[in-house]
């Protein structure tokens, strides 16, 4: 399949340009039969995808941010399809395409509660999006995630977990003393052959 018309063009400018398809709506359009069609209706779209929210971003704080590219018809934030509760991610749906592709182009990397959302023009909202599709009910980059975030909901790949990957991805034998685990009062050993060589204590710091 060709895409063409939103293959990058090199122009003689000293920046990127701002009103361009993102990456990941390419990659998924070349391994979907229908991508072409949905990156055209993106093009056209009202509605944007706001990623990489902290779980503790309100939808009045989305509305402040938004409302300065344009009138904003809806939000429809991002849940957990378990708890109900946001995971991260949301929908703001403008009066216009034009006020959308402001948004993507002005507002993308802006930081709000800290940490730098992600913004990508989408082919429009429908019933069902506003849910996590991981396994735990959230979204599935959380649960591919290892290190602790705190406005993210913590650590989400479970301990032991943790530490067996940690361990097979180690060189020689080791042995990790004294991990603590939020929630628990004793302490954590995992111990392997030789004992000859230690490592300091890896402090898990609480939730």
């Amino acid at each position: 399949m060709s895409l063409a018309e939103f293959d990058e063009i090199h122009y003689e400018h000293s920046t990127n340009r701002l009103d361009v398809p993102s990456n990941y709506l390419m990659k998924k359009a070349r391994r979907n039969p229908n991508g072409l069609e949905e990156l055209r209706k993106s093009m056209k779209s009202s509605t944007i995808y706001v990623g990489n929210l902290s779980f503790y971003t309100s939808e009045e704080q989305i509305y402040e941010l938004f409302s300065k590219s344009g009138v904003i018809k809806r939000i429809i934030m991002g849940l957990d399809r378990f708890k109900f509760t946001p995971c991260g991610f949301c929908f703001v749906i403008y009066n216009t395409p034009e006020e959308a592709l402001n948004a993507v182009k002005y507002l993308s990397d802006m930081k709000l509660d800290d940490r730098n959302i992600s913004l990508d023009l989408d082919p429009g909202f429908e019933d069902g999006r506003q849910f996590g599709r991981g396994k735990s009910g959230g979204q599935v980059s959380d649960e591919l995630r290892f290190e602790y975030d705190a406005s993210r909901g913590g650590f989400t790949v479970p301990l032991v977990d943790r530490i067996g990957v940690t361990q097979s991805h180690n060189f020689g034998a080791r042995r990790v003393r004294d991990t603590y685990v939020p929630g628990q009062d004793q302490d954590v050993d995992v111990e392997d052959e030789d004992e000859d060589e230690e490592e300091p204590d890896n402090y898990i710091p609480g939730e």
